[in-house]
């Protein structure tokens, strides 16, 4: 157990570091990852929003699948299972990411912009803490999507597959792929794609063998006192912190600034920085991982968790398309108003699927 730990923590200071590389050579600040938003960049790329501000190929998002997928096979852990509640997983995905863009971030990226001294993360952490109270509160209750099924290894490749044809299509360029232009918003602000890819294949390769998730760490201290998993985050955490400090040192550039106004793409509505992690966390529990390790389970061959992040694609587009999404003006009424009928909405899936013993 002492050993995992250590492994853990040491995996959690190198995805913290490389996190903030990626800021240091392209990402948009506070954003060496999030899932969410790299997601929606995707789906905009793939022309399933308009927002011109956000399209763009993730390769950190490939990265992630293929890293996990690659150490899964090399290790003999590829099983290829699914059918466990696949619509309902899906609808998860679609609140999980409306609640991530409320908020402006996934779990992931919660914890860069606390190392990068946003404090309006530090809300967006206290509403994560109480969506999973909240899923929490129904697990214990005896919440399940019940079992899922082996499926053939053909059905585990195709996710990976997919995120393979999403690498030509970026390489390639072809028309109907929308780029922003230069300057043109969070989208045009990448590292190179090579560099962007490698990261993404450590971090995944990391996150596989280690089970990172920062739901799953919040959950196992709240149900059985283990801080195993949530000792990975802290790690980031505190890698990415000195990261920024020493790069501020080093460049002369602020890497780091403490505060709540002039944060990078982040506003400061405390109440639906809450509400919106509050979703985002609440759906995460019910789903059974965070973004970060739903493409880590994708990658392994988990039709569920793939199905969970196709959810979480349409979830940003159509956040993007109806206006749902924040900006660092703040929350939109329909933002809200989606935030609401979201947390309502897993609210009764959760008590649907949940059968009291005896």
């Amino acid at each position: 157990m002492k050993n995992e730990k250590v492994t853990i923590a040491g995996a959690g200071i190198v995805i913290g570091l490389i996190a903030v590389l990626l800021v240091f050579f392209g990402n948009p600040a506070n954003m060496g990852f999030c899932i969410a938003c790299f997601v929606r960049d995707t789906a905009g790329a793939l022309g399933l929003h308009s927002a011109a501000a956000v399209q763009y190929i993730r390769p950190e998002i490939i990265g992630l699948v293929l890293g996990s997928c690659i150490i899964a096979l090399a290790t003999k852990e590829f099983k290829p299972r699914g059918g466990s509640a696949p619509f309902t997983r899906f609808i998860l995905g679609v609140f999980v990411a409306i609640g991530c863009l409320m908020f402006l971030g996934c779990p992931f990226r919660m914890i860069l912009r606390i190392a990068g001294g946003d404090l309006n993360a530090v809300l967006g952490l206290v509403g994560f803490a109480l969506g999973i109270l909240a899923g929490v509160f129904f697990l214990k209750r005896g919440y399940t999507l019940k079992r899922s099924y082996k499926m053939p290894k053909a059905e585990g490749f195709l996710f990976p597959a997919v995120e393979i044809l999403f690498l030509i299509l970026l390489a390639a360029a072809p028309s109907f792929i929308h780029f922003t232009e230069a300057g043109g918003g969070p989208g045009a602000m990448h590292a190179a794609v090579l560099i962007s890819l490698a990261a993404g294949l450590i971090v995944g390769a990391l996150a596989q063998k280690t089970r990172l998730c920062m739901v799953g760490g919040v959950r196992d201290v709240i149900l059985f006192g283990e801080w195993k998993l949530l000792l990975g985050f802290l790690a980031i955490l505190i890698s990415a912190l000195l990261g920024n400090v020493i790069l501020t040192a080093v460049t002369g550039t602020p890497y780091i600034h403490f505060g709540f106004a002039g944060q990078p793409v982040a506003h400061t509505d405390a109440l639906w920085n809450i509400l919106g992690m509050l979703l985002a966390g609440f759906g995460c529990v019910l789903l059974g991982g965070c973004p970060l390790r739903q493409l880590v389970l994708a990658g392994e061959g988990n039709t569920d968790s793939a199905v969970a992040v196709l959810g979480i694609l349409v979830g940003a587009a159509f956040a993007h398309n109806f206006g749902l999404a924040s900006s660092g003006e703040g929350p939109t009424m329909n933002g809200k108003v989606a935030v609401i009928v979201g947390i309502l909405v897993i609210t009764l899936i959760a008590a649907a699927n949940t059968k009291k013993e005896g």
